[in-house]
């Protein structure tokens, strides 16, 4: 690409006008259509639950969703009031089990220092270099690998998170008293919402019916979350090397899912762009790409390139790419050689 980093930051500040109207619209229909889903996940409990998965993975799909746009309101590009984009974030963080302004920290931290190997840590998923892998004791790489198992990654670490983590994260007191309120308060609503719906339904029901579709969504949230930075292509530096374009642009992915995909992920995927400049809303991503298509080429990963992705699970700091444990371990002997 010959045009820079930093000149395509500047040629998108266009697109980073919000629009009140499009946004009431947005969450209005994803609100709607996950309430929809989940008493279509009640209804066929009763009827016929071996029909659960359908509306299991579309309620899931939306819960998804309703977090990318409380995603957006932590940029501040949903709406154009920073009120409305704080609490309407805040209520959006009692369905996906995420308290908003913790969440905000952490995630504004991320976008600070991703593709800094100085810098990790906060809000990403931990990835070692060879040399820090090999320098852990028996004990610490065997916590590493159990860690970046995709069993782990994908399926216990995601429930844990969401489910357990959250409700209590340490690292909240740290952040000041709006994070550690957040918090408190969103578990609380969270608590008074669960105990209107049982009292309707039961315990039972309330269970076998939010916790798949948490589960489910949880999962594919950490997914997408992974594969947007956890690819062959993807661009690690280390200070002062660093630029936080050039680090947005090749360290983010452009997951280049099916259009329905897409648009039920709100358009997260094309997360070079969003790295890029946060503040452009994400209906307004895919414009972007029709007015400049060859972003299209930057970072691109489709979803059988990003299944690859899973095998990568530390980054080679002499090649400058990630690595699986066998390739790790397949140079030892040109480290040790070039060491000498």
């Amino acid at each position: 690409m010959t045009v820079s980093a930093k000149s395509w930051a500047s040629r998108l500040a266009p697109y980073r006008q919000s629009d009140d109207r499009r946004a009431v619209f947005e969450l209005l229909l994803t609100v709607s259509a996950f309430v929809a889903c989940w008493l279509a996940v009640y209804a066929t409990l009763q009827f016929n639950p071996w029909l659960l998965p359908i509306p299991v993975v579309l309620a899931a799909g939306f819960i998804v969703r309703l977090f990318m746009l409380q995603h957006d309101c932590g940029h501040l590009s949903m709406f154009t009031n920073r009120r409305m984009n704080d609490w309407v974030g805040r209520v959006l963080g009692v369905f996906t089990f995420t308290p908003y302004d913790y969440w905000r920290h952490a995630h504004a931290m991320h976008h600070a220092g991703s593709g800094n190997l100085d810098r990790r840590g906060m809000g990403d998923i931990n990835t070692l270099t060879i040399k820090e892998y090999e320098a852990l004791s028996l004990r610490g790489r065997l916590a590493y690998r159990l860690y970046r198992n995709p069993v782990v990654m994908f399926g216990i670490g995601p429930i844990y998170l969401f489910v357990f983590s959250q409700r209590l994260p340490l690292e909240s007191f740290k952040q000041g008293t709006a994070s550690w309120l957040s918090v408190l308060m969103t578990d609380l609503a969270i608590g008074v919402c669960a105990a209107i719906i049982i009292y309707f339904v039961g315990w039972q029901a309330f269970l076998l019916v939010h916790l798949p579709i948490v589960t489910v969504g949880a999962a594919a949230g950490v997914w997408l979350f992974y594969v947007q930075h956890q690819f062959d292509e993807t661009h690690w530096e280390r200070n002062p090397d660093w630029s936080h374009e050039n680090a947005a642009l090749h360290g983010s992915s452009y997951y280049d899912l099916p259009a329905p995909l897409m648009w039920m992920t709100g358009n997260i995927g094309i997360h070079h762009l969003h790295h890029l400049s946060s503040r452009i809303p994400f209906y307004r991503l895919p414009q972007v790409l029709r007015d400049f298509p060859e972003l299209k080429d930057v970072g691109h990963l489709t979803i059988w390139e990003s299944l690859k992705c899973v095998r990568l699970v530390l980054w080679d700091e002499a090649s400058k790419k990630l690595v699986s444990f066998r390739e790790a371990h397949r140079l030892m002997p040109l480290r040790m050689a070039a060491a000498e």
